[in-house]
């Protein structure tokens, strides 16, 4: 979690080369922050994770093979005390429920990053949430509200295992059943019997359903 001179370990995750070189130069400013790792992947992020056990996780929403959500549900699971702050385009009740069920600590969209990033970090670092305005404004009126299509659990991504949530990332980026298997150590048969179950689950008949409902619950970019 922190080095032995009391440094805070951060890890970077997002798949764009340039938004990881400018968090990277805005957190090492701050004597006691280091970041440890930069992952360009969902999946990448949960294995550097696991290796280097940082204090606080930066994640992209949107990423290949894992999404920010997933990524943060299997860091959660693994590192209980590590703490994540999702990053999207988006200002999203229904992204910022998903966020949250998933772990997470703190929301917050790229176009504040330049204000917020050290106070959502140093947030973070003190296991305290971190919300911009904005942001708070909107979950207090998801709340409020209460409408059915701010948060739709029959269409949640939750309703799927974890393992059916990977394939069905992989599926929809456009992998065939026998990739998928490879990368997730699984045999085609059971690919094939994840797919079904996701197809059945979600009563989507065709691969451009399930990508329509990729982009909806923002698994993949539209």
């Amino acid at each position: 979690m922190t080095n032995d001179d009391g440094t805070v370990r951060i890890l970077i995750a997002d798949d764009h080369e340039m938004i990881r070189h400018g968090l990277r130069n805005i957190i090492e400013r701050h004597e006691k922050w280091q970041v440890c790792g930069e992952a360009s992947s969902g999946r990448e992020a949960v294995e550097l994770a696991r290796k280097l056990m940082p204090r606080v996780v930066i994640v992209d929403l949107i990423m290949p093979e894992l999404n920010g959500v997933e990524t943060t549900r299997q860091i959660k699971k693994y590192l209980p005390n590590t703490e994540v702050l999702v990053l999207s385009v988006h200002e999203s009740g229904q992204l910022i429920h998903q966020a949250l069920e998933s772990g997470a600590r703190g929301y917050l969209v790229k176009s504040d990053l330049a204000r917020h990033i050290l106070d959502a970090i140093e947030a973070l670092v003190q296991h305290q949430l971190y919300f911009t305005g904005s942001v708070s404004n909107m979950m207090l009126g998801t709340y409020l509200s209460r409408e059915p299509q701010a948060v739709d659990e029959d269409n949640s991504p939750t309703k799927l295992t974890q393992r059916e949530r990977e394939v069905i990332q992989l599926l929809v980026e456009g992998y065939p059943n026998k990739s998928v298997a490879q990368q997730l150590d699984l045999s085609v048969k059971t690919v094939e019997t994840h797919r079904a179950a996701i197809m059945r689950k979600l009563e989507i008949h065709s691969t451009a359903g399930l990508v329509r409902y990729a982009v909806r619950n923002s698994i993949i970019a539209a």
